[in-house]
């Protein structure tokens, strides 16, 4: 959740009257954990505001090189993919999502002896 530096700035002047953090934090409803790094930001700086959050980039997996390995080795473990890349079988997994690849195996179509019975 994301609060104004106007709430912010009042939670450390309730803190400089005195309160304690568990009272400021019945008083505003928010964590400790908040406090303490909205104070810690406070006391280093003098503001209590958030860095803005900058747009998160993929770094190891090249999206046409992942596609290509892919074409390339279709029957590949998300861990030799990753170990391909340099990367976790989880950073493999979840590019491929984004990537709209899906790696689950069909079954063929053979049928099943006892149904055929």
């Amino acid at each position: 959740m994301s609060y104004s530096e106007d709430y912010r700035k009042r939670v450390m002047e309730y803190l400089d009257e005195g309160h304690t953090w568990v009272q400021a934090q019945e008083t505003f409803k928010i964590s400790t954990t908040a406090i303490n790094s909205w104070r810690q930001k406070y006391k280093e700086t003098g503001e209590s505001k958030s860095a803005p959050l900058l747009p998160r980039k993929h770094k190891k997996l090249d999206a046409e090189k992942l596609k290509s390995y892919v074409a390339e080795h279709p029957d590949a473990y998300l861990k030799e993919i990753g170990e391909a890349f340099g990367c976790s079988d989880t950073a493999v997994q979840k590019a491929l999502k984004r990537l709209c690849i899906t790696r689950k195996k069909r079954r063929s179509g053979i049928a099943n002896k006892t149904q055929g019975k």
